[in-house]
C-alpha cells in the first residue's frame, strides 16, 4: 500500500468528495483508511460505564482505499505515488506529478 498513516490525502469519491484528511489508521486487511474529519456516520450509543450519557453521537468511519489520493501539499493536487530504489539501496515513495521524494513522516 502507498498510502501510511499521517499521510495527507484527498477523497476522490463519495459524499466528501474533494476534501482532505490526514490518514489516523490503515487497515491492510480489509484495504480501508480512517481519515480525521471526513466521512462522518451516526451512530446509537447505549448507556455504558465509560459513557454515561447515551444517545446518537458521530464518528469517522473508514473509507476504501481506493476512494483517496495521495494529496501533495507542494501542488496543492491530488497525485499517484510511485516507488523507487535510491543508490544506497534504500527503498522510498514519489510523488508522479512533481518527481519529489516524500519523506516518511515518523514519531
Amino acid at each position: 500500500m502507498s498510502i501510511r498513516k499521517g499521510d495527507m490525502v484527498m477523497l476522490i469519491a463519495g459524499k466528501d468528495k474533494g476534501k482532505t484528511g490526514k490518514v489516523l489508521l490503515v487497515n491492510k486487511e480489509k484495504d480501508r483508511v480512517l481519515v480525521e474529519k471526513l466521512n462522518f456516520v451516526k451512530r446509537h450509543q447505549k448507556p455504558t460505564q465509560k459513557m454515561r450519557q447515551g444517545g446518537v453521537i458521530e464518528k469517522e468511519a473508514p473509507v476504501h482505499i481506493s476512494n483517496v489520493m495521495y494529496y501533495d501539499e507542494k501542488l496543492s493536487k491530488p497525485t499517484r505515488l510511485g516507488h523507487k530504489i535510491l543508490d544506497d539501496g534504500k527503498k522510498v515513495r514519489f510523488s508522479k506529478k512533481s518527481g519529489e521524494i516524500i519523506e516518511t513522516k515518523v514519531k
